[in-house]
């Protein structure tokens, strides 16, 4: 006969598992998702999961350029993009000229390597991209432009600056009453004028177009502010009595007539040598002298020779 043998209760009491604890509940969260530069959809990584994971390593790619073979260390998550701007330190290539082949076919510069394909020594070709490259010459020349027409037209929006304060205070000065002359609201709409030949000489596009067009009708604004100063201007003072204190002059009669003046003149007569021979014979005209000589007789004079 087998002997059974029990267990004790304070012995089953102490061998007996506990689960005090209070359940635990896992509750899933809704997942996150972002979308990568190259338009992938992708779940979103915590940042718990960042740090724990194992760090980036750094490819070894063999890029051809020309008959020169370059090789370059760089991160296997950045884009081409990138790779191109450490390839121009190596190449000479200017980023937008580039074109790099992989497997016979173009990569764009916003694709990334790890995505595309491209693994530890991986092999590359870079080629000179002349469509790009004049594409690249074409927009920098046009923003120098762009650049140059900006420039102009800040200057000359700082010179309508300072004519604009001068028509303001020519205005708040004819408002209290004052009077200009013409030459000097000319000589104000003359400088207007010259910004407005400089605006007209300035070739812009875009947005300097735009502030062009802007400074050309404040110019126009200011001059037709002018010519309305200018006509009030000229009517106020056509209209204005004159001051108390001129008198209107009195008109002056005209002078009297002056008596002529006395002339003398003086008549010289030729007389005859008084000791010239008298003539035998005497002419009719000689006797009607000699007659009216005998009724007026002339002094003479008694000459005496040494």
């Amino acid at each position: 006969m087998m002997r059974i043998r029990t267990q004790s209760p304070v012995a089953t009491k102490e061998f007996t598992p506990k689960n005090d604890s209070p359940a635990k509940i896992l509750v899933e969260e809704p997942a996150r998702w972002e979308v990568r530069p190259c338009g992938m959809l992708v779940q979103k990584r915590s940042e718990d999961e960042v740090g724990a994971k194992e760090p980036v390593s750094t490819i070894r790619l063999r890029v051809k350029h020309g008959s020169n073979y370059h090789e370059i260390y760089i991160s296997s998550l950045v884009t081409f993009g990138e790779l191109k701007k450490l390839l121009a330190e190596r190449t000479g290539l200017h980023p937008q000229d580039q074109k790099i082949l992989f497997k016979d076919k173009e990569r764009d510069s916003s694709a990334y390597l790890d995505t595309s394909g491209v693994k530890d020594r991986s092999k590359l070709v870079v080629v000179e991209d002349s469509g790009a490259q004049a594409k690249r010459l074409l927009e920098m020349r046009r923003t120098a432009k762009m650049d140059k027409a900006a420039k102009s037209i800040s200057q000359i929006s700082q010179e309508v600056d300072k004519l604009a304060f001068q028509v303001s205070a020519m205005e708040a000065a004819f408002s209290e009453g004052e009077k200009f002359a013409d030459g000097q609201v000319l000589k104000l709409i003359e400088l207007l004028m010259n910004e407005l030949i400089k605006l007209d000489g300035v070739v812009a596009d875009g947005d300097a177009k735009l502030q062009r067009r802007v400074q050309v009708k404040r110019v126009q604004k200011y001059v037709e502010t002018l010519d309305v100063l200018k006509l009030k201007s000229a009517s106020a003072v056509a209209t204005m009595p004159p001051p108390p204190h001129q008198q209107p002059q009195k008109k002056q009669p005209p002078p009297s007539p002056r008596p002529p003046s006395v002339i003398v003149t003086t008549k010289w007569e030729t007389f005859d040598s008084l000791f010239s021979p008298k003539a035998s014979t005497s002419t009719s005209t000689s006797t009607a002298t000699t007659a009216t000589s005998t009724a007026a007789p002339t002094p003479r004079f008694d000459w005496e020779l040494f």
